[in-house]
């Protein structure tokens, strides 16, 4: 223990001699290396984040958590710090705002999905009862709700006749985003939901007869998209949209489609791709029954977290739902 920590402090001591050098050596502090030689993005909005968390100076660190309002003056201020003319270096302030607009909007975004998933759903709220009938009325609109407690909700993937007692591990959060992608991408959510309904034939490969017997091959002829319930799993996926957020993995993607701050639009845009992109994984994965639920998704996350890693990363900047939210 005492080795790491002896190990810790002398490669913190070597970093900092090693930017001392580079500012003498190129006449140019951290912030301006990594503005001037990094491109716009994802690349340039971490190095830069992770500079100002590891700086000495209180005010670089606490620039990461300001109000959105402040961060002009913030900016004055480490030019100030630096002794950066913003008259020779105007390009400087921008590309910093333009960072911390990010950081300090996904903070924020953090925040207000926090505060959706930690309020639960109130059968009592007319608010709350009005989004719930309005995505049945999106993915069913040709069908009409008997009433409100209805055996009906099942059909789009609901567990009870009463879809309140869903929503407990997401809060109002599952419900924004199932009402998102419902209204936003009705074409494509109505098809998943057809498609999670109605197991769809395919031909059986030799292989494949051989491997079971005839019982179960026959069933698995009728199962290539084997049905599971669409609400449901979409407040799974809206926890690990959730997840995603949190850990800070999502950064690559929101720095890269964000060109100011990351808002909940962009969240729930994300919340849609993620559906549509399971459904496709989940028919690919041509899983036995349901019971392979948590195993196909545990693959399905460490594939999103793959792709993540890579900095020029955008998990969706085409697809349907996001349109008029992405502005590269």
């Amino acid at each position: 223990m005492l080795i790491q920590v002896c190990l810790y402090f002398y490669c913190k001591f070597l970093w900092r001699c090693l930017k001392f050098v580079m500012r003498k050596l190129t006449g140019r502090c951290e912030l301006q290396r990594i503005c001037y030689n990094t491109k716009p993005g994802a690349s340039r909005t971490m190095k830069i984040e992770t500079s100002l968390r590891g700086s000495k100076s209180k005010l670089l660190q606490t620039s990461v958590s300001v109000h959105p309002d402040a961060i002009e003056k913030t900016i004055e201020d480490i030019m100030e710090l630096k002794k950066i003319n913003p008259d020779i270096n105007p390009q400087l302030g921008i590309s910093l705002q333009a960072c911390l607009l990010q950081i300090v909007g996904y903070r924020n975004l953090i925040a207000d999905v926090e505060k959706l998933r930690r309020e639960p759903y109130d059968s009592d709220n007319p608010q709350h009862e009005e989004m719930l009938l309005k995505l049945w009325k999106f993915l069913k609109p040709n069908t009409p709700l008997e009433s409100r407690i209805s055996k009906q909700w099942c059909e789009i993937g609901f567990q009870g006749d009463d879809p309140k007692t869903d929503f407990r591990g997401m809060g109002l959060l599952g419900l924004y985003n199932l009402q998102y992608f419902a209204e936003r991408d009705a074409t494509a959510a109505q098809q998943v939901l057809s498609d999670s309904l109605h197991p769809k034939c395919r031909d059986i490969t030799k292989e494949e007869i051989s491997k079971f017997s005839k019982a179960e091959w026959e069933k698995k002829r009728m199962d290539k998209a084997i049905g599971y319930s669409f609400a449901i799993v979409g407040i799974n996926i809206t926890d690990l949209a959730y997840n995603l957020l949190i850990s800070g993995a999502l950064k690559t993607h929101f720095y890269n489609i964000a060109p100011e701050a990351p808002t909940l639009s962009h969240f729930q845009q994300t919340f849609c791709y993620l559906m549509h992109e399971f459904h496709k994984f989940w028919i690919e994965e041509d899983p036995m029954d349901i019971m392979e639920f948590n195993r196909v998704r545990e693959k399905f996350r460490k594939r999103i977290i793959k792709q993540l890693q890579n900095p020029d990363m955008a998990l969706c900047p085409h697809f349907a739902a996001s349109e008029g939210l992405i502005n590269m």
